[in-house]
């Protein structure tokens, strides 16, 4: 199985079966919220030794872009799961509950966007007070958010994933 919706999974789960959700979203995004008895493995640092053998998988993160990665990561090495469609977005969106850890730091998503408004202020106001060569900064920034929107694929969002700020016992 591919992808698992919302109503298949509570159907598992009113059946009892034993199943894993796998929130592999960074540690300050799972902290902010996630589904109830998910555990966190982010995208880096999955590897097949993480599961064991049969075990029932349902990955998630927060759109579902994410856990495809990781379901293909996974299968290329013979372990089999399926992604939670819409993920924790859909999840919040059908209005069900949400587990928050005490100690939140901002969402990657937040991150991202802090992180390309200030490269686009600084690239503005050095070309406006240095050399108008420093406009490429702002061009490289629009260029990578266009890439981002056309793949969903971040590259400044995969490259926050990394800081030891977005990791545990960091």
């Amino acid at each position: 199985m591919e992808e698992i919706s919302l109503s298949a999974l509570d159907g598992w789960i009113a059946q009892g079966m034993p199943l894993r959700l796998v929130d592999v979203r960074s540690p300050s995004e799972f902290a902010s919220g996630h589904l109830p008895g998910a555990v966190n493995l982010p995208l880096e640092a999955l590897t097949p030794g993480s599961f064991e053998s049969g075990e029932r998988i349902v990955l998630l993160c927060q759109g579902g872009t994410r856990a495809r990665m990781a379901q293909q990561a996974l299968r290329s090495v013979g372990v089999e799961a399926c992604v939670l469609c819409g993920g924790t977005a859909a999840w919040r969106a059908a209005g069900r509950a949400i587990e928050r850890e005490t100690v939140t730091s901002w969402s990657l998503e937040r991150q991202v966007r802090l992180g390309a408004g200030m490269l686009v202020l600084l690239g503005t106001l050095a070309s406006a007070l240095l050399d108008t060569k420093w406009l490429m900064l702002t061009g490289i920034v629009g260029a990578g958010l266009t890439f981002a929107g056309f793949t969903d694929i971040c590259m400044m969002g995969n490259l926050l994933a990394r800081m030891p700020w977005n990791r545990r016992n960091a």
